[in-house]
């Protein structure tokens, strides 16, 4: 039986225009395919676990930034690699370990939401939450008990905006062919979009196997602002919904989505142990359409920090079109 379904939007997501696709070196890469991600992010993911968190953050001044600028170092990123890419032109603006592969967290749910979405799936359709949902990866809790229904659409609502993981789970789960199918399609999909150094091994994100890469994850980004669902429910600030007879109020992980001074056209943040607190947006800044992708930050409010420098640096340098270093 279809359950009663109230949506309460205070942020809706912005109407974008066809986004151009990202250039540069990981479009290079698309012709030249690097060595098998699925042979070579396993072992990038173990070292990734004992060695992100210090060997990346080691490395120092090794920010770049692509701008005009009276003095761009002032930009002092703190998340351990950091990308920020001019959509318009897909020039980088500002680089830090871009190629580094670590673990991805939640970031994971905007594949997961696409791979959904291609199957052309119907979205009204009435999914469970089930024993098989349950974290037994990081022992996380979550507002959806077994038994729970809802439909596939509030399902992604919840695995987008509140970062529901039982509820990703459960997308994953009732794909055609079960989870193992729907990893292979998230793979596939990965692959199909020049994400070369990626490589998913569940639909959530609390394995620290899902790996990936600032300039692949951009990637990614661009191609999930392309489906309205996804910026739509990535961005709701606040939704009502009543499950399991009563009704519950969820709320955006990302707390600058109900911020005035942002127009933000998708989100997606992540956290686990290994890959630390993640955030990815697709916005308007200074009147240009902008991908950032911020990884490994380890304070609490740090990749909310980083952003808010990206912005204010963005508004004050007068971004001109420059080249591009080699």
């Amino acid at each position: 039986m279809r359950r009663k379904l109230w949506l309460l939007l205070t942020s809706l997501a912005l109407v974008l225009a066809p986004l151009p696709v990202i250039v540069g070196k990981a479009e290079a890469q698309t012709n030249k395919p690097k060595q098998s991600a699925a042979k070579k992010a396993p072992a990038a993911a173990k070292q990734a676990k004992k060695t992100n968190k210090k060997t990346v953050a080691k490395h120092q001044g090794a920010v770049r930034h692509v701008a005009v600028s009276d003095d761009p170092t002032r930009l002092a990123i703190q998340s351990s690699a950091a990308l920020v890419l001019d959509q318009s032109s897909g020039r980088v603006l500002v680089e830090k370990h871009p190629d580094a592969v670590v673990p991805i967290a939640s970031i994971t749910k905007l594949m997961t939401a696409m791979v959904v979405l291609d199957a052309g799936l119907d979205m009204e359709e009435v999914i469970s939450i089930s024993n098989a949902d349950i974290d037994d990866l990081k022992g996380t809790r979550s507002r959806l008990p077994v038994g729970t229904t809802m439909t596939r659409e509030t399902a992604m609502l919840l695995a987008l905006m509140s970062s529901e993981n039982r509820a990703a789970n459960a997308l994953g789960r009732h794909y055609p062919g079960g989870l193992r199918a729907f990893v292979d399609a998230m793979n596939r999909k990965s692959r199909s979009l020049g994400m070369f150094d990626t490589r998913f091994e569940e639909p959530t994100g609390l394995s620290s196997n899902n790996v990936s890469t600032a300039h692949d994850l951009a990637r990614m980004v661009a191609a999930a602002a392309r489906y309205p669902h996804i910026r739509m429910y990535s961005t709701t600030a606040e939704a009502k919904l009543e499950l399991s007879g009563r009704i519950q109020t969820f709320g955006n992980t990302n707390a600058l989505v109900r911020s005035d001074n942002w127009q933000i056209g998708l989100s997606k943040t992540g956290y686990i142990s290994e890959a630390g607190r993640c955030l990815v947006m697709q916005a308007w800044v200074a009147d240009k359409p902008v991908v950032i992708v911020l990884l490994d930050s380890q304070g609490k409010m740090t990749r909310v920090g980083d952003a808010n420098r990206i912005k204010r640096w963005m508004e004050s340098a007068g971004l001109k079109p420059v080249a591009t270093p080699a």
